[in-house]
């Protein structure tokens, strides 16, 4: 048994997504803001802290709809018509959790099952925070509304305002005259989301539905199709996922260097509460919470705590001997002072010494620091607090991924303390873990992610047994963490604009990265490998920019840095890449499935159209483009003759859903070249195409290799054509990274023109970048 997937609707940034979830490990990925939080609270509040829904949590689009029709009660109830029914089932958060389920563990889902002919595979659970009581809320809202109607109504003529008899009887119309004033403040509630957001927790509550299996839809257009309840759908008592699924949580704050953040409470007070640790607890905290789950020998004492126990006692008799002694002096002078009386209680010190006391302080976790030439037993030691936060936080996770596990286990004296009804093993244990790489340097980032599902099976029913399920769900922001996941483990979050609506707000969509290439081909094994060798970035960027060689990889970056005119580039995440024209188109699907924003600059690589042998590039010769990008993408050409009148939009494909891909390759520009009239030059890579933008710097320019002989050639050259030939010869053998290293350390760099084709590429990102953030907040479009 395991979760299939989720579909999560009206929560947050997550109007309507299905996240479809991996047998062992999902990590979700994505840019800032695109839902990956939205995602992990979802899956928080729904099945770990129902009681912790705000009004924050409905999606925003929704909230002028539902103050229109809260607004609405109030007219017909003042017209003395009955209010407009609301139909609160297309605006409520909800989680559908959809199991995979064999038919010879349908002893364990009996009350999950849709019909008595059930013979195993999917079983859905709708989980939805609705009102309490629909009438009752919208009595309860106009209630409040008449409050403030009543008080600000102007005495100079009887206003109408809407009352409720006691005990939520029928609504009537009164009127009240009250003294005028003239307010500027404003009083609760001015709005239905207003009255929620004092009002939701009381009003509502979370039930659960059953769903049928046989109705589920792949989602359209990346958003999901969940099913419409029937109004005959009643929801079903108690919890549906108890016995089921074990629950764990890490989250984002876990409060490491914050003393103040650590409250310490022993096991026998009430509020004491084992998942604490998961919210930012110290070390000491969880170990304690593990002694009392696990280890405590005075509950349930088995023969192997007997031991233990007698040394408590021994210890408890000898300290409270010494206690006695050592206070008797003191109890004696109390006497002097007529207290204890003949009838008075005396007064007697006594002592129980307490397992957990030994961890009940900020020392009791300490780190033991390599000292030289030290014995064993005479190292120097520091508490917890004295190391790093990212140690702490690697440990603490850790700490708590085994806590998690042996309590799901029942290891130890959990086994033994558990009701009757929860003494079987869940079949199913789920474990969130938010932002793991919080204080961790990368390579702590990777082994982390590598192990964490191995901690939470190592155990002797686990390991690779199937008959008891782990699923990991992992968010996170960084790069060298997705670097170590499998493409099939990734799950992107995709930032959409918000609709054309009025009301509504940015939404996300989910990308399974596992379906990006379907069935697993040589492409897919070429992007993966790829991304393994470079970085993972491409998941949390704003927008990509793939570039051709060395040469683009050092200049390119370092001119958008320095140049005024590219200054909004900077305050964007951009991610860029070095991959050639003939592999470029290999990432085609996954930038296409991701949705960003992506310029590609490359080169037009000329050819012979017979031969394919590499030429200057010319006219009206029958040549092609070798550049495989070119081919088969943007602009799927390969006359060098029509490549080369492409402007604009040829150069462009855009998508509905808000993204577009540009491509950008050495167009002609005019130069004057040895006093002649200007005339077309047509450059075939980076490389010669600054050359004939920037011929009089180069012309002077000191420097080797490639740059002596471009200054060799500009020298010798009595025409564009022989220049032409001249370059494409020391191309050839020229160090283009050397080329690019010369140029960024030269005085000159500051005065370098960008080549035409690189600048229009450039600018068209940042508008396209300007755009979307537009977009998203409803503004009208840049003008390009």
């Amino acid at each position: 048994m395991h979760i299939e997937h989720v579909e999560i609707g009206n929560f947050r940034k997550l109007k309507a997504v299905r996240i479809d979830f991996s047998e062992q490990k999902t990590v979700f990925v994505g840019a800032n803001n695109s839902g990956k939080t939205s995602a992990m609270v979802a899956l928080r509040r729904f099945l770990v802290e129902p009681s912790e829904f705000t009004v924050n949590d409905l999606t925003l689009s929704h909230w002028t709809e539902i103050n229109a029709a809260a607004a609405g009660w109030e007219v017909a109830v003042s017209s003395g018509e009955a209010p407009i029914v609301f139909d609160w089932s297309d605006v409520l958060p909800f989680l559908d959790v959809w199991l995979n389920v064999s038919n010879n563990e349908l002893h364990y889902v009996q009350k999950l099952l849709p019909t008595l002919d059930w013979k195993g595979g999917y079983l859905g659970v709708r989980l939805r925070l609705e009102p309490k009581d629909t009438e009752g809320l919208q009595r309860e809202y106009l209630k409040a509304r008449a409050v403030i109607t009543e008080l600000l109504a102007p005495s100079s003529s009887a206003a109408s305002v809407v009352t409720a008899a006691e005990g939520g009887g029928d609504l009537v119309i009164e009127t009240a005259a009250v003294p005028s004033a003239a307010y500027t403040f404003t009083l609760w509630p001015q709005s239905m989301m207003d009255f929620l957001g004092r009002r939701l927790r009381g009003l509502f509550t979370v039930r659960a539905y059953l769903l049928d299996p046989a109705a589920i839809k792949k989602p359209e257009g990346g958003l999901a199709m969940p099913q419409v309840l029937s109004p005959d759908n009643d929801p079903i008592d108690g919890d549906p996922f108890k016995g089921l699924i074990c629950i764990d949580e890490i989250s984002a704050q876990r409060g490491f260097g914050h003393a103040g953040s650590t409250r310490v409470l022993s096991e026998d007070d009430p509020k004491y509460d084992p998942q604490e640790a998961r919210g930012g607890k110290k070390l000491s905290a969880q170990l304690r919470s593990y002694y009392t789950q696990h280890l405590d020998p005075y509950d349930k004492p088995e023969p192997k705590d007997l031991t233990a126990l007698q040394a408590l006692h021994d210890a408890e008799t000898a300290f409270e001997a010494r206690l006695t002694e050592g206070f008797a002096a003191a109890l004696k002078e109390l006497e002097h002072i007529g207290y204890p009386g003949v009838t008075d209680p005396k007064l007697t010190i006594t002592t129980r010494i307490k397992p957990t006391d030994g961890l009940n302080h900020g020392s009791a976790v300490q780190y033991e620091v390599p000292t030289h030439l030290a014995e064993a037993t005479k190292g120097h030691r520091l508490p917890e607090d004295s190391n790093g936060l990212g140690y702490q936080n690697l440990v603490s996770m850790v700490f708590g991924l085994m806590s998690f596990r042996d309590r799901w286990m029942r290891v130890g004296k959990a086994g033994s303390s558990v009701a009757d009804e929860d003494s079987f093993v869940p079949p199913l244990h789920l474990v969130l873990v938010e932002e793991p790489e919080a204080h961790l340097h990368a390579q702590v980032q990777q082994v982390f992610i590598k192990q964490a599902y191995a901690v939470l099976r190592k155990h002797p029913k686990l390991g690779d047994a199937t008959a008891l399920k782990t699923q990991l769900v992992v968010s996170t922001h960084s790069s060298h963490l997705a670097h170590e996941c499998d493409f099939s483990s990734l799950r992107y979050f995709r930032r959409l604009p918000a609709p054309t609506h009025p009301g509504a707000v940015p939404i996300a969509s989910v990308v399974n990265l596992s379906e990006v290439f379907g069935d697993a081909d040589l492409t897919e094994k070429f992007v993966t490998r790829y991304l393994k060798a470079t970085h993972c970035d491409l998941f949390f960027a704003d927008g990509a920019v793939l570039i051709e060689g060395p040469a683009e990889r050092i200049l390119v970056p370092h001119l958008v840095r320095e140049r005024p005119e590219f200054e909004y580039l900077r305050r964007c995440y951009i991610t860029w890449l070095e991959i050639g024209g003939s592999h470029a188109h290999r990432l085609k699907q996954l930038l296409e499935h991701l949705g960003l924003t992506t310029l590609i600059i490359t080169d037009i690589d000329a050819k012979d159209g017979i031969s394919g042998a590499a030429l200057p590039p010319k006219r009206n010769s029958g040549q092609k483009a070798r550049n495989e990008t070119l081919k088969s993408w943007v602009p799927a050409e390969d006359s060098l003759d029509a490549l080369l009148e492409k402007i604009g939009p040829d150069l462009v494909k855009e998508d509905p859903s808000g993204y577009s891909i540009r491509i950008a390759y050495q167009q002609p520009i005019n130069v004057s070249f040895k006093s002649k009239p200007p005339a077309e030059a047509l450059a075939n890579t980076f490389e010669d195409a600054l050359l004939y933008e920037n011929p009089d710097l180069f012309a002077d320019l000191p420097g080797y290799g490639l740059i002596a002989k471009f200054r060799d050639a500009l020298a010798d050259s009595a025409d564009l054509d022989g220049l032409a030939t001249a370059v494409h010869v020391a191309l050839k053998s020229g160090n283009k990274a050397e080329f690019a290293l010369d140029l960024l350390y030269s005085d000159k760099i500051t005065t370098l023109k960008v080549p035409a084709y690189i600048h229009d590429g450039l600018a068209w990102l940042a508008v396209q970048l300007k755009r979307k953030e537009q977009d998203a907040i409803g503004k009208t479009k840049v003008a390009v």
